[in-house]
């Protein structure tokens, strides 16, 4: 099968969401899928998107298979010029475990460090992202606020771009600023 990553344009901005909640609901459930679909929308409206770094992987017949959004995020105010957040990483469910989202993953790591990005920060299951190169981010300082709740502290990572790009990056990380993400009741910023 031949696979293109390409960024996402106006083109595949419906696709790639239908298939993100697809594959959350697949994985999940239904609210679930709805919920990350809002997050990539929401992401999309918000002044931390870079739309160049919205990516998608397609096959020969141009079907939107495996997406990956990184985003500007910032710890307790700091850092959106030095921080990514890398989030969501979706691949067509029949797909999987074909390396597509390491492809894309490791496509946007070096588009990401061309651009000047120092770290990348995500949330998931270590087994997929240390193979990228991802650390557990409570070594590096970067701690979970309140409202995450993690199954492990090692579901959070981090991974550097540069060397040291972590040496004066370090706080604690809240979504409150997604609406979709976000407690019932919490404050929004834009």
């Amino acid at each position: 099968m031949k696979r293109i990553i390409k960024v996402c344009t106006e083109q595949y901005k419906n696709s790639s969401l239908a298939l993100v909640e697809k594959v959350f609901t697949e994985h999940e459930n239904a609210d679930e899928g709805r919920m990350v679909r809002r997050l990539v929308e929401e992401i999309r409206a918000k002044k931390y998107y870079l739309p160049e770094l919205e990516l998608i992987m397609v096959d020969e017949t141009d079907e939107v298979i495996g997406y990956a959004m990184f985003s500007r995020f910032h710890l307790e105010g700091k850092y959106s010029d030095e921080l990514l957040l890398l989030s969501p990483v979706a691949v067509k469910t029949e797909l999987q475990r074909q390396h597509i989202s390491k492809e894309l993953i490791e496509y946007g790591l070096k588009k990401a460090e061309d651009f000047g990005y120092k770290a990348v920060l995500v949330e998931g299951d270590p087994r997929n992202y240390r193979p990228r190169g991802f650390q557990t981010a409570a070594d590096y300082g970067i701690y979970a606020g309140e409202n995450l709740h993690l199954p492990h502290i090692d579901c959070l990572m981090v991974r550097e771009l540069v060397p040291g790009g972590l040496e004066q990056i370090h706080g604690t990380v809240d979504y409150g600023f997604y609406e979709s993400l976000a407690p019932a009741g919490a404050e929004q910023e834009s």
